[in-house]
């Protein structure tokens, strides 16, 4: 998304065009933020996007409900973080947790135990995980773990795949859902299937459950059912329950006193964490129960914008997975990601109503993808609603690109 018009000379100084993009790309996404903060209508009102005096407020109202705030506050990770490990490992059905300020510390610790219990260090894991494609290779660069990929397609691993698998390995690594393919789950047949190929192969299971806890309505099955199934399950507090930051680590009891021998060695013993402890209790007293009706909504919202762009003259649309596994998914269009982005924003800046909150992301030619999310404030739009909104959208991305996909 650069702009021209900011090259005064014929020939830049090297790295001159890279700032531009940059600049524009910063300027763009500021503009996104203010857009959305202003939309009387968003389809979600994540906390991470409001002001530190917000959040902040919200925070002191909501405390007196979940902890008592005459204790004194926590130091190294006792009192309130203490009994956020044990209300998680509760809701889970796993002996013990471990708090950690990130879920990349948690999940790297969480193998090299396995590791040091199996004798093996290679964990087996999808080609889009987590670990592959956003952590900088922190396995291996700092664990010391080796990964192998069981999978590159769009969805989990299946039970002949883990069990056909040509090499050996220590751990069995599950990210549900799989964000990168979709926010995908697959079915529970298929998942204990999963569980057992990998048990048939003396392999341990580990979840990358950061959004878990959006998975019951899928599966038909309460949380501590579904991370019943592995030996160790990792959740995150921000990303599906709208706090702070923060993550937790489950398990059996040996398992989880090495993790905190661990944690410390990888800097994550902080010295205060209650406000970050705070909101994740928040999160699951506000947000957890409410998870499935928005998984459930999601359906809706998806359902109309289907139809809403197939009733605009949009040429080819998708959503993906057509009906959500969880309260997010992905929309497909065809028009570069700048196109969507500039009529996203723009279309939320003269409604006050903002359909595409995040970013779009260039996926081929002429193709561009985005996340949708779920959340309260989406519960009040109707499926008209969604296709209102669907039609004044596709008024306002360029009359240029909209000839060139006719």
């Amino acid at each position: 998304m650069s702009d021209s018009r900011e090259q005064t000379t014929a020939e830049p100084a090297e790295g001159t065009a890279g700032q531009g993009e940059e600049r524009a790309e910063e300027r763009h996404r500021l503009r996104r933020r203010e857009a959305h903060r202003a939309a009387e209508r968003v389809l979600s009102r994540s906390g991470f996007r409001g002001t530190i005096g917000e959040r902040l407020r919200l925070l002191v109202d909501e405390a007196p409900g979940l902890y008592d705030v005459d204790e004194p506050a926590d130091l190294y990770g006792d009192g309130i973080v203490e009994a956020l490990e044990e209300r998680v490992a509760g809701v889970l059905g796993k002996e013990a947790a471990a708090f950690f300020p990130t879920g990349t510390m948690a999940q790297q610790v969480a193998l090299r135990c396995w590791a040091g219990r199996t004798g093996d260090r290679t964990v087996a894991l999808h080609a889009l995980a987590h670990p592959e494609v956003h952590e900088r290779n922190a396995f291996s660069e700092v664990s010391g773990l080796r990964t192998v990929r069981v999978t590159s397609e769009p969805r989990l691993p299946t039970a002949d795949e883990v069990r056909d698998f040509e090499e050996p390995f220590g751990a069995l690594m599950l990210e549900l859902p799989l964000r990168d393919a979709g926010f995908v789950l697959p079915s529970w047949e298929e998942l204990t299937d999963v569980v057992e190929a990998a048990r048939e192969r003396d392999a341990v299971v580990h979840f990358d459950g950061a959004r878990l806890w959006e998975t019951t309505l899928h599966f038909g099955r309460p949380l501590d059912e579904i991370a019943g199934l592995a030996d160790s399950v990792y959740v995150s507090f921000y990303k599906s329950l709208d706090g702070f930051g923060g993550a937790a680590l489950a398990g059996p009891q040996t398992l989880v006193k090495e993790a905190k021998a661990w944690r410390h060695r990888y800097g994550g013993m902080v010295f205060q964490q209650f406000p970050t402890a705070l909101s994740a209790l928040a999160g699951l007293e506000r947000e957890l129960p409410r998870l499935p009706e928005y998984v459930a909504h999601a359906r809706v919202v998806a359902a109309a914008l289907r139809e809403g762009f197939a009733s605009a003259g949009v040429p080819w649309a998708r959503v993906h997975p057509e009906e959500p596994h969880t309260h997010e998914f992905q929309v497909w269009l065809p028009y570069d990601a700048d196109v969507l982005a500039e009529a996203a924003v723009r279309h939320a800046e003269e409604t006050r109503t903002m359909l595409f909150a995040n970013a779009w992301d260039q996926a081929g030619p002429g193709l561009a993808v985005t996340e949708v999310r779920v959340q309260a404030a989406g519960l009040q739009w109707t499926a008209d609603d969604v296709k209102a909104a669907v039609a004044d959208f596709v008024r306002h991305l360029r009359p240029e690109a909209r000839r060139a996909t006719r």
